[in-house]
């Protein structure tokens, strides 16, 4: 075929004739590689999975460093008696502050009930999404304090704490397998869309869920800036804060305040707490991409509610998550004791609540360096991290049993700090290794959700227990968590035996989506007719 083009008037007459067939003019341009645009493709898709993962991580490390942040100030304020007395009167502050710490650790021990329900209905994003608003939700009810703003929110952050992390742990293992499908795009199994080769997700989900704990334990060093740029101000020293002290466990100085703040101060501190946790909210909703097709959503929700409701459950017939549950009880006992037990019955008793600050950085610092020790794991092999995390917490709850500080002793903050450094270590090998076991023993399961929902309503679980040991004698708390270690550790090496073994487990399969297709039988004109 040619063109040729019209004549354009007297003078420009002549006939132009372009040689053009059909299928050059039709067809990609004779500079187009295929290879090369096919690999940029997916090498923007890596890096949007990039983003993804640290937007998940920085989205839960500043909504973490707020509420963290928040709740340490408001308690230590709250705790004040002058500062209850002239500002808020006969309110009983003290009271509500325990209702609010009950709303927060007793509500998420019936996690396990609705955590698939929500997460069936919303998806993971929008799920992290939610859960974030509730945190900046509990942030602009410390405006106006009173029972009834409080209270509530502190019962809403109970509800999402477990969907919330289920969704974070589920969320990153899935961008990992993601990633790997990106790099690996030309192999068979992935064009087919046929299940990898066993451990093929291994060394990314190794690197994500160690890039996200880096930066999520940092949420401890922000958390104290509240702490370091405003209240460390107002703060007694150790000598009138610990007056009368004598043994480390009991109860401060009922003022801890030498002067009061000013109101207008409080309310631009919690405003630049409430523009961080709307920031965790944009970074949510705008950088973390969907974890699944949508396809794979409406496959989700096309399955049944009480399927949805009992696949936990089923869950639990896998023998390697029973014997991890021990694990996972200790791992939330630990990072508790950590900031209830080492700095603040140790650390404030022995250096006053001035030092309170620089003993949690240190706790924070500590673990988010050590979080990239599991990366080792792309060497090592799986055991090393957790028992090696657990040796660590043991011997340091022996030095705990053997050796407490003496109350206003300063001169014991270099030893102070280095017993949150080392905690921090094991609770850093505790975090990344768990979660990056899970992801690794269901590396063929498409969805984690329901597997890490056990997980972290385990962690509820022994958050409740600390929430009521809370008048236990020192003693007796290291006794038990030193009993939980020894069970979590036995039982995890049970389990790695058993598949050593090739014992045989059961793995409970997401039932096939039904979905509702209306078919129309062949019918006459007239039949159509009324239907229309």
């Amino acid at each position: 075929m040619q063109i040729h083009s019209l004549p354009a008037g007297g003078a420009f007459s002549q006939e132009l004739v372009f040689p053009v067939t059909v299928e050059e003019f039709l067809g990609p341009h004779p500079d187009y590689d295929e290879e090369e645009e096919e690999r940029k493709y997916y090498r923007r898709k890596r890096l949007g999975v990039v983003k993804n993962v640290v937007g998940a991580s920085c989205g839960g490390m500043l909504i973490y460093s707020v509420y963290m942040g928040l709740l340490q100030m408001q308690l230590i304020l709250h705790y004040d008696e002058t500062y209850r007395e002239v500002k808020y009167g006969t309110l009983g502050l003290e009271d509500i502050d325990n209702k609010m710490l009950m709303g927060i650790n007793v509500t998420p021990i019936v996690g396990l009930l609705y955590t698939p329900v929500l997460i069936r209905f919303l998806g993971t994003k929008w799920m992290m999404f939610l859960a974030s608003g509730i945190y900046a939700l509990f942030v602009s009810t410390n405006y106006w304090e009173r029972y009834y703003t409080l209270v509530p929110s502190a019962v809403a952050i109970g509800v999402v704490i477990v969907p919330l992390w289920a969704s974070l742990g589920n969320y990153i293992t899935r961008m990992a397998q993601q990633y790997y499908e990106y790099v690996n795009y030309k192999d068979e199994h992935v064009q087919e869309q046929k299940k990898p080769p066993k451990g093929a997700f291994h060394s990314y989900i190794i690197i994500f869920q160690s890039v996200f704990y880096i930066v999520f334990h940092l949420s401890f060093v922000f958390a104290e800036f509240p702490m370091v740029l405003f209240l460390n101000n107002y703060l007694n020293d150790y000598k009138h804060t610990l007056f009368k002290v004598t043994q480390c466990g009991k109860n401060l100085n009922k003022t801890v305040l030498h002067s009061l703040p000013r109101s207008l101060l409080l309310i631009e501190v919690e405003s630049v707490l409430m523009g961080a946790a709307f920031l965790a909210m944009l970074i949510f909703l705008v950088l973390c991409g969907a974890a699944y097709r949508p396809t794979e959503e409406i496959d989700l929700r096309s399955i049944g509610w009480g399927n949805i409701f009992q696949l936990p459950f089923k869950h639990l017939r896998d023998y390697r998550l029973r014997l991890l549950c021990p694990f996972f009880i200790y791992s939330g006992f630990e990072m508790l004791f950590a900031v209830q037990g080492l700095i603040l019955s140790y650390g404030v008793c022995a250096v006053g609540m001035e030092k309170l600050w620089l003993l949690v950085m240190v706790y924070g610092l500590s673990s988010s360096i050590c979080s990239g020790l599991s990366l080792t794991l792309l060497r090592l092999p799986r055991p090393i991290i957790l028992l090696v995390g657990a040796f660590v917490h043991f011997v340091l709850i022996i030095t705990l049993m053997c050796w407490s500080p003496q109350p206003q002793t300063p001169s014991y903050l270099p030893y102070l700090l280095v017993l949150s450094a080392l905690w921090g270590l094991g609770t850093a090998l505790n975090k990344t290794g768990l979660s990056t076991l899970l992801g690794m023993l269901y590396e063929d399961k498409e969805r984690l959700d329901f597997v890490f929902t056990i997980y972290h309503w385990w962690q509820a679980i022994a958050i409740f227990i600390v929430y009521l040991w809370s008048a236990m004698p020192m003693r007796a708390k290291l006794g038990l968590l030193l009993l939980t270690l020894i069970v979590a550790c036995f039982c995890y090496v049970q389990m790695e035996r058993r598949l050593a073994k090739k014992i045989p487990f059961r793995l409970p399969r997401i039932p096939r989506p039904r979905h509702k297709v209306i078919q129309l039988l062949m019918c006459p004109c007239e039949s159509v007719g009324a239907l229309k």
